[in-house]
């Protein structure tokens, strides 16, 4: 007989029995696991900070002068004209393949038609030498720009005027008026580095309001000093402003660096654990164009000398002996009786104040009591001073050591090249943008089921428009600017032309699928 109670108490079992089998089955294969045992994570020094306390002080000391100096290094970012030497490098010449200058451009702007193009951005670093807003930098960073911006740390930005350049020494002044003091850096003297010593070098290669490579600092040791690369005599050379006659003024005794620079550092500090700037950098040896190993400064004794003439004067004062001269050779040193194989081989005394004082066959090996051992080194003493000065010129001759005065003459190198003169550019091309008619042929090709109004085709690399990243809207039909409705490009034209230097300018947007959106961006 059937008895629905013990069929059900059967079928109860048998799922039981069947649900434990399983679960058995699936703790065999680990299918039950949920989670492991956290593992214990120590904290404790591997090393006891006695036994590595050198090295953390050193990085304490590389962090305190850190947050020290790099409020006072800025970016900056120049615009200059297309035909300007300083577009590729002085000259219009590509750099030498092994000397190259930390000085990135941004790709250029497309081609177009052969109309007038917009003005080449480029950029690299200075440092702020005064409170009132004088700024150190390369000439090579700043030359032939039309426009300078200088940009902070805390992202405020300012036009700067260039107040004096030499690039027979690499050396720019540039200023900005920031309504308030700023934070300057100390100067050391570059004549007390020694080989060995630890510096940090200081850059901001970032451009706009990128904050992609910007402030970077990095640690290296002095690697050598006093090194003559022939890259700012190259470089005039094949300038035709300058050429031959002008290309023997150039002053190469740079401090050679092991730190890592890059491009874009071009102008920044070079900085000793005092904190103190004792150079410019401003070229790096490379079969690349980055970083392998050897950066090169401006020692800033020099760079400071320079500094105050283009101050004063708007141009160097480069004072002059009036001698041809040229490295002392082993063969040198034994004919005159010389204690080393060091000093500098005067070939020609030229007309001026050292006829008479001077003798072809010296051998100058210091100037007042300081030692040169080559040429670059005799220049760069001789640079520190000015014309009209004397100072006491010891040399070798008929094997004795001499000691006479001369009178500094100067140097035929201040007729500044003539200015070039170039179109300004459009506020379109200084914004960085550029539409084209949304016409019956395009419409669809942008997606738009109508034509009419103007389309965002592209964004100038580097432009007051890249910054704000104004490439994200491209291919939206752009509306209005401020509250002015766009039908063409005339209209855009004039609406930008409106705008003036420094206001912000609202762009207003429409994309394919009807949603809007608003740029501002800040007139260059």
């Amino acid at each position: 007989m059937y008895d629905p109670l013990r069929a059900k108490a059967k079928v109860v079992m048998f799922t039981a029995v069947a649900f434990l089998f399983g679960l058995g089955v699936a703790s065999g294969l680990g299918w039950t696991s949920v989670s492991h045992a956290m593992p214990a994570i120590s904290t404790a020094p591997q090393v006891s900070p006695e036994a590595v306390q050198p090295a953390l002080d050193l990085s304490d000391a590389f962090t305190n002068l850190s947050e020290a100096v790099t409020p006072s290094v800025v970016r900056i970012e120049t615009r200059r004209p297309r035909t300007s030497p300083a577009a590729t490098s002085p000259g219009g010449q590509p750099d030498p393949e092994l000397l190259r200058r930390f000085f990135p451009g941004l790709p250029d702007d497309p081609g177009g038609d052969g109309g007038a193009q917009p003005p080449r951005v480029a950029g690299g670093t200075g440092f702020i030498v005064s409170p009132d807003g004088y700024i150190l930098t390369n000439n090579h960073v700043v030359e032939g720009a039309q426009e300078v911006t200088v940009y902070f740390q805390d992202r405020r930005q300012f036009r700067a005027e260039i107040v004096g350049a030499d690039p027979f020494t690499d050396v720019a002044v540039i200023k900005i008026d920031a309504g308030g003091t700023l934070p300057a850096m100390s100067f050391g003297d570059s004549d007390d580095v020694k080989v060995g010593q630890w510096i940090l070098a200081i850059g901001n290669p970032g451009f706009g309001g990128s904050t992609q490579l910007s402030f970077t600092v990095t640690a290296g040791i002095i690697s050598a000093r006093g090194r003559g690369l022939g890259l700012l005599g190259q470089d005039l050379f094949r300038d035709p402003r300058y050429g031959q006659d002008q290309a023997s003024w150039a002053i190469e005794d740079f401090i050679q660096t092991d730190a890592v620079i890059n491009p874009g550092n071009s102008g920044g500090p070079m900085v000793n654990l005092q904190g103190q700037v004792v150079g410019i950098n401003s070229a790096i040896a490379s079969e690349t164009g980055v970083y392998q190993g050897y950066g090169f400064a401006i020692p800033i004794n020099l760079a400071r000398r320079v500094m105050e003439d283009l101050i004063e004067y708007g141009h160097p004062r480069r004072p002059r002996i009036g001698v041809a001269i040229e490295n002392v050779s082993p063969e040198d040193a034994e004919l005159y009786g010389l204690p080393s194989i060091s000093g500098v081989f005067v070939q020609e005394v030229q007309p001026g104040p050292s006829q008479g004082r001077l003798r072809a066959e010296d051998v100058i090996v210091a100037i007042d009591g300081e030692p040169v051992g080559y040429t670059a080194e005799l220049q760069a003493e001789i640079a520190e001073h000015r014309p009209g000065e004397t100072v006491t010129v010891t040399v070798y001759r008929e094997r004795r050591r001499v000691d006479v005065d001369v009178v500094l003459g100067e140097a035929p190198i201040n007729n500044p090249p003539p200015a070039q003169t170039t179109a300004a550019p459009t506020a379109v091309q200084r914004l960085g943008i550029e539409v084209e008619p949304i016409d019956a042929e395009n419409a669809e090709a942008y997606g738009f089921a109508m034509p009419g109004g103007v389309v965002l085709t592209d964004v100038a690399p580097g432009s007051a428009a890249d910054r704000r990243q104004a490439l994200r809207y491209q291919g939206s039909r752009l509306l209005r600017i401020n509250e002015e409705p766009i039908e063409s490009t005339t209209d855009v034209r004039e609406a930008l032309d409106r705008v003036p230097p420094g206001e912000i300018v609202s762009l207003h947007f429409q994309d394919r699928n009807g949603t809007q959106r608003v740029l501002n961006v800040r007139m260059p």
